[in-house]
């Protein structure tokens, strides 16, 4: 219900819908990389609360005055959350794969609920796995990693043939292999090293506090410096 929520404060507040209707609440699901509801069931449901929390129109649905008000306070008051969750719902269109899809939209529900602790682990996953599939999408830059590894760490007698061995790596392994390979530039192993850390402080019981900034300056930069630069 959050979620349909949301996505409605979305449509009105940031695309300027008037109105939106099942058949739009389903595209946007897809396009997120995820199953959705059945419209036909939580719409009329929401519209039947007392209070209602969407009302019906002629061609689809509108949010009921007082939901609005309530999400434009939590979803759309503080100006740097509306421009980093914006980073992110523009990226599905430039990333091909479901996994990082889904990645993009657990983060994207962390942020916007204030959840950034578990924002940062999310963002983190995404960026990480988009490096991963990124070696391995091209078997040049595949064999570059191999000699990365051996020359980096020889001990372990590696070698990547399929994404499952990965597992055998450290993720900073994995990024220092990819350094001494230059796949990774010095600016962007930097970024990777120091998110890595943050992800770390993030993920483990800590009574460092995780702030709003913390989550938009891991964000930012992951999108920014990793994600869009290696396509």
């Amino acid at each position: 219900m959050d979620q349909l929520l949301a996505l409605a404060w979305f449509a009105e507040a940031r695309q300027q819908r008037t109105i939106f209707d099942g058949a739009f609440m389903r595209q946007c699901f897809r396009d997120a990389g995820l199953d959705p509801p059945d419209m036909s069931v939580y719409l009329p449901r929401l519209t039947s609360k007392k209070p209602p929390q969407l009302v019906r129109e002629k061609n689809g649905y509108r949010l009921a005055a007082a939901v609005k008000r309530t999400l434009d306070t939590r979803l759309g008051a503080d100006p740097t959350i509306t421009a980093v969750a914006k980073s992110l719902t523009d990226l599905p269109a430039k990333m091909p794969s479901m996994a990082e899809r889904e990645f993009l939209a657990e983060a994207l529900n962390c942020y916007r609920v204030k959840a950034y602790r578990a924002a940062i682990v999310m963002v983190w996953n995404l960026a990480y796995d988009h490096l991963v599939s990124w070696v391995f999408a091209n078997p040049t830059r595949l064999a570059s990693m191999n000699t990365g590894i051996s020359t980096k760490y020889p001990k372990k007698n590696l070698t990547l043939f399929k994404m499952e061995d990965v597992s055998d790596l450290k993720e900073s392994e994995f990024i220092e292999s990819a350094r001494a390979a230059s796949l990774l530039d010095k600016n962007m192993s930097q970024i990777l090293r120091e998110k890595l850390g943050r992800r770390n402080m993030a993920a483990h019981p800590s009574r460092v506090s995780i702030t709003q900034h913390s989550a938009d300056e891991m964000i930012t930069d992951l999108v920014a410096n990793v994600i869009l630069k290696l396509t």
